[in-house]
């Protein structure tokens, strides 16, 4: 089993634009401004991303469009931006069904109402690269 961390290059790229957004902003902002800034970051990073990706309905009659991402980066990383007290079970399992649906191996969610910003990797071990 490695010990290497998972797309660390482009982790650590995008742990940077997210520090530096929650210093220039604060903890106080909503969802949209923190992706906002976070967008505008990644367009000067280089790296290629999508924001609000819409992802493939789950079952049948399910409506389009109702699932949506916040940034696929690299399509290799899901990022998920929250500015709540707490990330809870449910945001996580959110982003578990995320990563199934886009068989991808990494998702990111970050918190930006905390006074330390909290950033938790969540893998899926069901992508082999």
């Amino acid at each position: 089993m490695s010990k290497e961390l998972i797309y660390g290059d482009i982790s650590y790229k995008i742990n940077g634009i997210l520090f530096n957004v929650h210093n220039e902003l604060g903890r106080y902002c909503n969802e949209k401004q923190y992706s906002d800034a976070i967008e505008k970051k990644l367009a000067e990073s280089g790296l290629v991303y999508e924001r609000e990706k819409i992802l493939p309905p789950s079952f049948d009659g399910e409506a389009k469009g109702r699932n949506r991402i916040d940034f696929l980066i690299q399509n290799k990383i899901i990022l998920e931006i929250k500015a709540k007290n707490i990330v809870g079970r449910e945001d996580y399992y959110q982003s578990r069904r995320y990563l199934g649906a886009l068989k991808v191996k990494l998702a990111l969610i970050v918190n930006f109402r905390s006074k330390e910003l909290r950033i938790k990797r969540i893998l899926n071990s069901s992508v082999n690269e």
